[in-house]
């Protein structure tokens, strides 16, 4: 079957309810040069977001990085690696029944490259498929 890397408007992490609820209760890690926030949620909690099994948000400080051009950057090379890596995550919800929510930070102070990025969100999404277990 081929399979489709899509991101659509369902699994974007954008109410800003559901973001205050992740940082308060969801719980977090690093793998540096991310901070990673995410909440899991059963079958049983009520879900706003139209069935998608995982919602994502991503961000980059303005401390480190003053130029919005920067900082947007980041997001879409995180967002790109994300998209082309999370179908064995949404399968692993799907098949048990979860839902997730989570946040990607990114906290270094450089600038990264895509081969950087790609490789801390595949240990990344490896890691929420053993949390999740």
């Amino acid at each position: 079957m081929h399979q489709r890397y899509t991101w659509n408007k369902a699994e974007k992490l954008k109410s800003r309810k559901r973001i205050d609820q992740v940082f308060k209760q969801g719980k977090s890690f690093t793998v540096f040069p991310f901070k990673v926030f995410y909440l899991v949620t059963g079958p049983a909690a009520p879900r706003s977001d139209k069935d998608a099994p995982i919602q994502a948000g991503f961000g980059a400080g303005s401390r480190h990085f003053k130029k919005a051009v920067d900082r947007n950057r980041i997001k879409r090379l995180c967002r790109e690696a994300y998209r082309l890596q999370k179908p064995p995550l949404v399968d692993h919800l799907g098949a048990r029944g979860l839902s997730l929510a989570v946040f990607f930070v990114y906290v270094g102070k450089e600038l990264p490259d895509y081969q950087t990025v790609t490789e801390k969100i595949a240990v990344i999404l490896r890691k929420l498929v053993k949390e999740t277990a």
